[in-house]
């Protein structure tokens, strides 16, 4: 299953994320993954796995597990090298080891202090609050972003966390429009006003954090994962399935793609057959009532100390 971008290409709907993975284990992640069928992998600079991602890729493909052609692989330019964006994309394809990106996203709408390219941070000022650089438009980032595509190191470009004001302020100023929206999204955060305005105008949705962010996000934001909620279990009982598979399938039916995250081959191949079922109207219908509008993820708690949502 794959959406088919505003750039012609095609993007595989359900994907394995790599936030939060440690570079020691991404080999074995990554060739367990390939083998169960994944094709689409995300990754982005701030995730500082990129190199070790690299090097599981190339010995991938030495070993004939399967071809670059055949993969689709995302990365994404970090906050602090919104005014270096060529030289912000080259190092990542130079440790990934990539002749060129399948997609390219803008990973926060927030561009800030440049700490060096390869070096990305989230800098902040004397008062403890992210420094915020007021010289940078997002215009200015975008065409960075296209200029990408013309010299051929990307094939689609796109945004992430956008909300739908600065989505519809992308597509006034475009000349490439955006191909993908990256957004958290998960049934405690449906937000389907920005998906559907997405949808309606070309955009493919992404859900980051499709599974609610479970233990990692408590634990760091203490949002409350979705995967406890009583008409969850209640639907995967009903389906036979578990919960994180009901969770994938409503976001995938609501032609959303999903990126997952687990370094466990249970859960690897667990997810990817969120694929093959399908949810009837009733029950998507009745998942819509629990949605609490409750981010996860939550950078403002994550030491940005400033809501860049408000």
């Amino acid at each position: 299953m794959a959406l088919t971008l505003n750039s012609g290409y095609e993007m595989p709907i359900l994907g394995l994320g790599f936030f939060r993975m440690e570079g020691k284990n991404i080999k074995e992640i990554l060739f367990n993954a390939i083998k169960i069928g994944y094709r689409h992998f995300d990754c982005a600079a701030k995730y500082q796995n990129e190199e070790e991602l690299g090097e599981a890729l190339e010995e991938a493909f030495r070993m004939g597990l399967v071809k670059r052609e055949e993969l689709f692989i995302t990365t994404k330019l970090w906050n602090s090298d919104h005014d270096h964006v060529l030289e912000a994309c080259k190092d990542s394809l130079k440790k990934l080891r990539l002749d060129y990106l399948d997609l390219y996203l803008i990973h926060f709408p927030v561009p800030t202090r440049h700490t060096g390219i390869g070096k990305p941070a989230s800098v902040k000022g004397k008062d403890g609050v992210l420094d915020i650089d007021t010289n940078i438009t997002l215009e200015t980032v975008w065409r960075g972003m296209e200029n990408l595509v013309s010299l051929g190191l990307v094939r689609s470009i796109g945004i992430s966390n956008y909300s739908v004001l600065l989505t519809r302020d992308c597509l006034a100023y475009s000349k490439v429009k955006p191909a993908v929206n990256q957004l958290e999204l998960h049934p405690y955060f449906q937000r389907d006003s920005l998906v559907k305005f997405c949808q309606k105008h070309g955009i493919c949705v992404t859900a980051h954090t499709p599974l609610g962010g479970a233990q990692a996000n408590t634990e760091m934001f203490g949002s409350v994962s979705c995967l406890d909620d009583p008409v969850l279990l209640g639907i995967a009982a009903k389906y036979k399935r578990s919960v994180a598979q009901i969770v994938l399938h409503w976001s995938i039916q609501r032609n959303a793609a999903v990126i997952p995250k687990t370094s466990k081959l249970e859960r690897l191949q667990e997810n990817f057959q969120a694929l093959d079922f399908e949810l009837s109207e009733e029950d998507m219908e009745l998942i819509k009532t629990i949605d609490r509008k409750a981010r996860s993820n939550d950078p403002a708690k994550g030491g940005w100390n400033i809501d860049i949502y408000e």
